[in-house]
């Protein structure tokens, strides 16, 4: 488990399986799917701005906010990395 995506979906399973109190991530997966959604929205925005307008740092942080955010998501819709995984395996087969 050395890569940090990986670390951080444990890390959010593991919040949802044992509620940590004043957790940001905990109150996430308590404000529902919709809720977490328009959160992915508005961090994809800030993306985009920050592609437009703002610097490399800037352009990192808001990319990692916006990674957080909808593996939040997928763990409310019961998605892992894996199923991710798989899927962009599967698209890019090399043609037969």
């Amino acid at each position: 488990m050395d890569d940090m995506l990986d670390r951080l979906e444990a890390i959010i399973s593991d919040r949802q399986r044992n509620p940590l109190e004043g957790s940001y991530t905990n109150r996430l997966l308590e404000s529902g799917k919709p809720a977490i959604a328009q959160k992915v929205g508005e961090e994809a925005v800030e993306v985009v701005i920050a592609a437009l307008a703002q610097g490399k740092n800037e352009q990192i942080d808001e990319f990692a906010d916006l990674f957080y955010h909808a593996m939040v998501l997928m763990r409310a819709l019961d998605i892992g990395l894996d199923d991710v995984r798989a899927r962009l395996r599967q698209r890019h087969q090399p043609p037969e």
